[in-house]
C-alpha cells in the first residue's frame, strides 16, 4: 500500500471542465489522432490518423488483427497514453490538456476499465479487489464495502465475496473484473478481449451480461474483440487496419450467422 500512497490523488469533485450539462450526443470524439513510436532510429506509427465519433450510451466492437492498432487505441481514449497528433475529447473536454489532478479523476470516475487477463489483485478477496477503486476515490472502508457488496451481487457473485482470484474460475475473476470497473459509475466502460480468455459459455454469460450493463445503466461499452458473439450485441463495428479505422458498419450491416449453444444464440 505504500506505492499506493504516492500516486496522484484523485480530487472527489469533478474538475472544473467536468462539472457542466453534458453533451447529448457524443461521448466520445476522436480527432485526426496520430501516434507514433520511437524504435531506436525508427519511427512506428501506431495510429494513422483516426477519426471518428461515439454516442452516449452506445456498444462499440472494435476489430482488427494483432498490430492495427486496438490496443493503442484503447490507451488513446482510455487517457492512459497520449497521441503524438490529433485530439481525443471525451464528453467535450480535450484530455490531452488536463493535468495530473483531473487526469486522474477522468480514469477513476469516469472511465472503467475490463481487461483480458482480469488484472486483480491475488492477495485481495474479491470484495477488496471491488473496494479498492472506491477508496482511491475518496469513499469510506464501510460505503466501499458496502458498495462492493451490492456490485458483486448484480454480476452474480453473492457467495463468492470472501475468495481470491485463485480460488475463482476464469468467468468469475472476469465478472469480479466487471463488478470493479463499476465500482466508481463509470459512463464509459473499456473492455479489452474481455471474452478472451474464457470458454464459450461463459463468454457467453459475460457478453449478455456487458450488454445487460449498457441497457439498463445506459453505460457507453466500447470493446476491442475478436468475438463475434459480442459483434451481435453491438451498436456499431468498427474495423482497424495498419492504425487506421477502415470500416465502420451497424449490426444489421454485417454478414453474421448466428448458431445456437444449447439454445442460446452464439455466433
Amino acid at each position: 500500500m505504500e506505492a499506493a500512497a504516492n500516486k496522484i490523488p484523485v480530487p472527489e469533485a469533478p474538475p472544473g471542465r467536468f462539472r457542466r450539462i453534458l453533451p447529448e450526443e457524443n461521448t466520445v470524439r476522436v480527432r485526426n489522432v496520430i501516434k507514433n513510436y520511437e524504435m531506436g532510429d525508427n519511427v512506428v506509427q501506431a495510429l494513422r490518423g483516426v477519426n471518428f465519433e461515439i454516442k452516449r450510451g452506445e456498444y462499440i466492437s472494435i476489430m482488427g488483427a494483432s498490430g492495427s492498432g486496438k490496443s493503442t487505441l484503447f490507451n488513446m481514449v482510455g487517457g492512459l497514453d497520449k497521441p503524438t497528433e490529433g485530439r481525443v475529447y471525451i464528453d467535450e473536454v480535450d484530455i490531452a490538456q488536463l493535468d495530473a489532478s483531473e487526469l486522474a479523476w477522468l480514469r477513476c470516475r469516469k472511465i472503467g476499465y475490463i481487461f483480458q487477463s482480469f488484472n486483480l489483485i491475488p492477495v485481495m478477496t474479491a470484495l477488496e479487489n471491488v473496494s479498492l477503486p472506491m477508496i482511491f476515490a475518496g469513499m469510506t472502508t464501510d460505503d466501499s464495502r458496502d458498495k462492493a457488496v451490492t456490485l458483486l451481487d448484480m454480476v452474480g457473485l453473492g457467495g463468492r465475496f470472501h475468495h481470491k482470484p485463485l480460488e475463482l474460475s476464469g468467468g468469475q475473476q472476469q465478472r469480479v473484473a466487471i463488478a470493479r470497473a463499476l465500482a466508481n459509475d463509470p459512463a464509459i466502460l473499456l473492455a479489452d478481449e474481455p471474452t478472451g480468455n474464457l470458454d464459450t459459455r461463459t463468454g457467453l454469460e459475460i457478453i449478455a451480461l456487458v450488454k445487460r450493463l449498457n441497457e439498463e445503466n445506459g453505460v457507453t461499452i466500447i470493446t476491442a474483440t475478436h468475438d463475434t458473439k459480442m459483434l451481435d450485441v453491438s451498436d456499431r463495428i468498427f474495423e482497424m487496419e495498419d492504425g487506421r479505422v477502415t470500416k465502420i458498419e451497424t449490426r444489421d450491416e454485417i454478414n453474421l450467422h448466428v448458431g445456437k449453444l444449447d439454445g442460446v444464440e452464439v455466433g
